[in-house]
């Protein structure tokens, strides 16, 4: 397979013609359209968070984006039929159902701050085909195309047929599942090849779509053999992998929403980690809820790093005065928490601050072993804990009747009270 596909690659590169010599390398207008489209999709994204995104597609910020993408003919002609509105079928539905447009507000912001990471993307990938929104397929991988170009490929019905033609395959449009077989085949391909195309994944995508309007005429002593039954096996096993993972984090992402969504209600500034700014639990993305940016703090550098990674804190309202902190361990090591919080309590030492510790029933035994060690006896600041059951079946209650951050007293303990209770 390997020496057809180079002997294919090499004739195809020679051809003056061939739009991956016309558009991919002598289009200086392509490379200005990555800018353009990031500025655009945070325009749309931050329309949808403030409510200012309409139910047309006519005159919304999501048609300037595809204006540019289309823009990039003949690759994307046509790109912005699938978001058209069409009201008789309620598709894509993402402009009167408020839900499906909040989640795909969420889904391009999660995705625009990945930047390379590229299971992440993924993940957010199978997350939005779970929510089975109307509509809403892998045309959208046209968008990603533009935010990251070396890990998502473009999708339409040309590339699609230059995809079955070459690897005798019948790849359909509109089902994500059939999206990520044809990435997963691509993405392999451009990896063995890459020095003959591009870590930019649309030099690939030139020659699929050129074989499609045959532009480039290909016989079967170039059609490469492959194992389709081997990739899908690996698209079966990423999704696997992804549901576990999504097990995993949507425990540890709950409690920071309660707990962020509690500190908003009470009339705090609030913020998460900042490596968990794109996360979201049960369709509520953080960034929503809280503050886009870390406040300024006259404090060292270093210490300014590590205690942007606790991961939740409150602020007085419109300040950079810390007021509660929490870390949530729901299987990692409970010291480094604890050393966050001690880092953020000494360096405000004239303002008193909450410190909490967040974590699952099962764990209660453990974080109170390590919080009478003398170094957390002795701390500026007392570090208290919450379990994860108090703090599922109070929220709604804390949100409610919380006037300050001594509501968190009702569900706290400390571990002087098990010393006591011996």
């Amino acid at each position: 397979m390997e020496d057809k596909l180079k002997q294919l690659i090499d004739k195809y590169k020679s051809d003056k013609n061939s739009l991956y010599y016309t558009w991919f390398i002598n289009n200086e207008d392509r490379l200005k359209a990555f800018r353009t489209v990031r500025k655009e999709v945070l325009q749309l994204i931050e329309d949808i968070k403030l409510g200012n995104f309409p139910n047309d597609y006519k005159g919304s910020s999501l048609e300037k984006v595809m204006m540019c993408i289309e823009g990039q003919k003949p690759v994307f002609k046509g790109a912005s039929h699938p978001y058209c509105w069409k009201p008789k079928l309620r598709i894509p539905d993402i402009y009167e159902n408020e839900n499906n447009k909040k989640a795909f507000g969420m889904f391009l912001e999660n995705c625009f701050n990945y930047n390379t990471k590229e299971d992440r993307i993924l993940k957010e990938i199978i997350i939005l085909d779970k929510l089975n929104i109307k509509g809403l397929g892998p045309s959208v991988a046209n968008i990603l195309y533009f935010l990251h170009p070396t890990i998502i490929f473009p999708f339409n019905t040309v590339i699609t047929k230059g995809f079955n033609i070459l690897f005798k395959d019948n790849i359909t449009l509109g089902s994500w599942t059939e999206y990520l077989k044809m990435r997963e085949i691509l993405k392999s391909i451009n990896v063995k090849h890459k020095k003959q195309l591009s870590s930019d994944l649309g030099a690939l995508i030139c020659l699929l779509y050129d074989i499609a309007t045959s532009n480039f005429i290909i016989t079967s002593d170039y059609l490469p053999e492959i194992d389709l039954d081997k990739f899908e096996k690996q698209v079966t096993k990423r999704n696997a992998d992804v549901e576990n993972v999504l097990q995993t984090e949507n425990l540890h992402s709950e409690m920071q929403y309660h707990l962020l969504n509690i500190g908003n209600s009470i009339g705090y500034d609030v913020i998460s980690a900042s490596n968990d700014r794109a996360k979201s639990f049960e369709d509520n993305n953080f960034s929503f809820i809280s503050l886009s940016q870390f406040p300024k703090m006259e404090i060292d550098k270093d210490v300014y790093k590590t205690i942007g990674l606790i991961d939740v804190i409150w602020f007085k309202k419109a300040t950079n005065i810390p007021v509660c902190a929490f870390e949530v361990e729901k299987s990692t090591s409970i010291n480094s928490g604890i050393s966050r919080l001690k880092d953020l309590s000494l360096s405000f030492k004239n303002e008193p601050i909450d410190l909490y510790i967040v974590i699952p029933d099962h764990r209660e035994k453990e974080v109170r072993m390590q919080l009478l060690r003398p170094s957390c006896i002795n701390n500026h600041s007392e570090i208290q804990y919450i379990l994860f059951s108090d703090l599922q079946k109070h929220c709604e209650a804390l949100c409610k009747f919380g006037e300050s951050q001594d509501i968190l007293k009702k569900i706290s303990k400390t571990a002087k009270q098990y010393i006591y209770n011996l």
